[in-house]
Formats: C-alpha cells, structure tokens, sequence
C-alpha cells in the first residue's frame, strides 16, 4: 500500500475522532420565556482542532436523519469552544436570545426551523449528525421545568439534570426568568484531562 493510502487513512481516522469530541452540552425543551420562546441546545467542542460542521442537521426522539433539519449559521466549532442553536426561522430571534441571557456576545449562534421537530417538555432527545448521516452524539433527557435548561455534568460526563445556577456555569438569565449556561464551555473531566495530556506528550515525543 502507498504512503498516500495511509496518508488518506490518517486523516480519515483524525477527522472521525474530531467530529467525536464534539457532543450536547446542553438543551432546553421548554423554550426561553419573554419574547424568545425557542428551544435551544448548546453543541461543545472537547477536543483539540476545529470541526466543520457544514452541513449537519438535528433530529429529536424520532431518531431519523430523514426527519432532521439542517443546521445554519454555524459552519466550524473551535477547540474547547460551544456553540447555541436556537429554533428559529432565518434565525430571526437571535438578537432577543442574545438580550434575554446577557454576557454572551461572542457566542456564536446558529438555527435550524422546520416541520417535525419539536424538543417536547415531556421528555424528548437531541439527536447530531453530520452531512452523511452519521450519527455525531445524541442525548436524552425526562420532563423540563418551565425556564430550566437540561445540562452537562463533567465530573461525571453525564447529560440530563436540571441546571442550578452556580453549579457548572450554569447561572439566572439576564432577564431574572431561567436558569442555564449558554456558551459556558465544561471543564473537562479528570479522564478527559489525563487523555489529553496523553495525547499531547505523544506529539512531543515525534
């Protein structure tokens, strides 16, 4: 086999494990009380190198990439960076996002709109893939408190409790209604920590 061949395979595994670190940090199935009333999920990058994200889409419980609406607005997520992508049409209610939670005007923000998706406050799923269909992450989580977002933990890299404010970043929105942490990035775990010094005293030692 040709070092081209192998040059190819290298990239192909290192573009697989990028897209990997990528993974739901946070969602809200409720929708921001006031004037934005969307649904929103947060997307965070946990790993070293920036991912493109053209052409991704976002399914709930359906758990259908037919079904999935394209995501816009965001097209690349930087290392150690999160991203918000609210429901909403040509993303219209992005300035009143941006005003209803305060501090956050370097977020970047994205939207997606369409028929057939809906993050119910029943209990519902968020569910990532990219441009072909793989799937990137998925999560799913129980019935929402009106104003609460669904949040990360890191310490125990699980998905799906309530956010408090105080704990994980998570904090009262400007407008004193609901409590989450949009655009706060998760520090890592101890694992996630140790695999990254792993990796990084790898590239040392070539």
């Amino acid at each position: 086999m040709s070092i081209r061949f192998f040059a190819a395979l290298a990239a192909a595994s290192f573009a697989s494990v990028s897209m990997a670190n990528i993974v739901i940090t946070e969602a809200s199935s409720t929708g921001s009380s006031g004037t934005v009333g969307s649904d929103w999920f947060e997307l965070t990058n946990r790993g070293l190198t920036s991912v493109d994200i053209t052409g991704w889409r976002v399914d709930d419980n359906s758990n259908s990439f037919a079904a999935s609406l394209l995501l816009n607005g965001v097209t690349s997520i930087a290392p150690g960076e999160s991203v918000v992508f609210i429901e909403s049409a040509l993303g219209a209610k992005i300035p009143d996002y941006r005003t209803f939670w305060g501090q956050i005007d370097s977020l970047q923000i994205g939207f997606y709109s369409g028929s057939g998706i809906g993050l119910g406050s029943g209990g519902d799923a968020v569910n990532i893939y990219d441009s072909t269909g793989v799937l990137i992450n998925n999560v799913t989580f129980g019935a929402a408190v009106q104003g609460v977002s669904f949040g990360y933990d890191p310490a125990s890299s699980t998905f799906g409790a309530p956010s408090v404010a105080g704990i994980n970043g998570a904090r009262t929105s400007a407008s004193g209604t609901d409590v989450g942490s949009p655009g706060v990035i998760p520090a890592p775990s101890a694992a996630a920590l140790l695999a990254m010094g792993g990796v990084m005293a790898g590239r040392r030692r070539r």
